[in-house]
């Protein structure tokens, strides 16, 4: 009887040292693209910190090379960035170590031509993707790539050559065996303006097989202008689609296929924001020069300008950060600083405050909080909600212009100079 008892606490303690485990390791969540597992900001991570500050709750922070406005993006133990050095032409992947901040190594994926963008851009601004096998960038140029875990180019796509006025600021995205890219360039010709200023019908929507980087299929949009918007999945009646904004318009793809399915006309250039779901609306902006905040009912078929908006609105339209959708609300900060909160279904303005600073990364969600990052390193969290509430501001005194990442009960801020990694001491 005894040795049955012994075996039984044996077996006991065995299934829960698995099962604990099993439940430590459930909610480690990663961060494997631009705005995280869902691409909207959100995370499921608990007990983040809220206050931190250049001495404190600051688990390690590393030197990082280069250029580089893109993200970083985590999956298990390790932290994947882009960088460009050699005055922009030396197009960079980094591989840090996630617990200790160690470079575990640091190759040049491509040369590149340091062309014509905006001075607030960089050379390798977009944020890269990884499914855990392969991380996949898209460099200033149009060049995407796939490069293993180790750091060897798995394969290397360069026949879109890509040009805009404002260089390149779009993220790939993943869905099933496809690398997705939405290219909405402006034309290096003799009239600069065509895409930019005036439509045109060169923007194409690419998919790439992830595993070999061949074209599976070209997406159209007709007549768009200019834009940096990374794509988004959503769920309607039971079938994906491929959400995807631009100059002049957003519009509904079949993401098996490329296929356009509905549009709506949304007049404006140079629209950076990426495209944000909940329930059955889509959260847009709109860009320069008729600037928008523009949310669709999802479905329909053709144009659904007349019949598909749900509401808008031409008060403080952010330019550069995406929105955040925490149900029932939408979130926004502009670059100026303008912090706004909205009845999403109905586009009621809750509350409307101003926060320090100038804007460009977009705020993430994790915990019943909100962070803020501004340009001179400040996060403001505040808690979510109809009341504005702000619980803290720490400061990093080091340029930001990355979106955060949160993985595995850290934060992750990626500066001019270095990625910090911000925990619970």
């Amino acid at each position: 009887m005894k040795t049955i008892n012994t075996t039984v606490f044996f077996l006991i303690c065995c299934l829960t040292a698995f099962f604990t485990l099993h439940a430590q390791i459930s909610l480690a969540e990663n961060w494997p693209g631009f705005r995280g597992p869902t691409r909207q900001g959100i995370s499921n991570e608990k007990n983040l910190p809220a206050q931190w500050s250049e001495t404190s709750n600051i688990v390690w922070k590393t030197p990082i090379p280069g250029e580089g406005w893109s993200s970083p993006i985590v999956f298990g133990d390790r932290i994947f960035v882009t960088t460009a050095t050699d005055e922009g032409a030396s197009f960079r992947l980094l591989c840090l170590a996630r617990k200790t901040g160690t470079v575990l190594w640091n190759k040049q994926v491509l040369r590149q031509k340091p062309g014509h963008k905006q001075r607030f851009n960089s050379y390798a601004s977009s944020t890269p993707v990884t499914e855990g096998e392969n991380v996949y960038i898209v460099a200033f140029d149009g060049s995407i790539a796939a490069v293993s875990n180790e750091g060897d180019t798995v394969w290397m796509y360069r026949d879109f050559e890509y040009f805009s006025e404002h260089g390149l600021g779009v993220s790939p995205i993943l869905y099933k065996d496809l690398l997705i890219v939405a290219f909405d360039p402006s034309s290096s010709g003799p009239d600069t303006k065509l895409g930019w200023q005036k439509p045109w019908d060169k923007a194409v929507i690419l998919a790439l097989d992830k595993n070999t980087g061949k074209v599976r299929w070209e997406g159209k949009r007709g007549l768009s202008q200019i834009a940096h918007v990374s794509p988004q999945i959503m769920n309607f009646g039971g079938e994906d689609q491929l959400i995807s904004s631009a100059g002049n318009v957003i519009q509904g793809f079949d993401p098996d296929t490329g296929q356009r399915i509905w549009t709506v006309s949304s007049p404006g250039e140079g629209v950076v924001p990426s495209v944000v779901v909940g329930g059955d609306l889509i959260f847009t902006t709109s860009g320069f020069g008729d600037s928008a905040i523009r949310v669709v009912r999802s479905g329909g078929k053709g144009d659904v300008t007349e019949t598909h908006i749900a509401w808008e609105s031409a008060d403080d339209v952010p330019k550069i950060p995406s929105m955040l959708y925490v149900k029932p609300y939408l979130y926004l900060v502009t670059e100026a600083g303008v912090a706004k909160c909205f009845e999403a279904a109905t586009g009621e303005v809750i509350w409307r405050e101003r926060l320090d600073g100038r804007f460009s990364a977009s705020p993430v969600w994790a915990d019943g909080k909100i962070y803020f990052l501004s340009e001179k390193g400040i996060t403001t969290v505040i808690q979510e909600g109809a009341e504005f509430k702000v619980l803290a501001e720490n400061e990093l005194n080091e340029t930001c212009k990355a979106s955060p990442a949160i993985s595995q009960g850290n934060i992750f801020i990626r500066s001019d100079k270095h990625l910090y990694c911000i925990g619970n001491e």
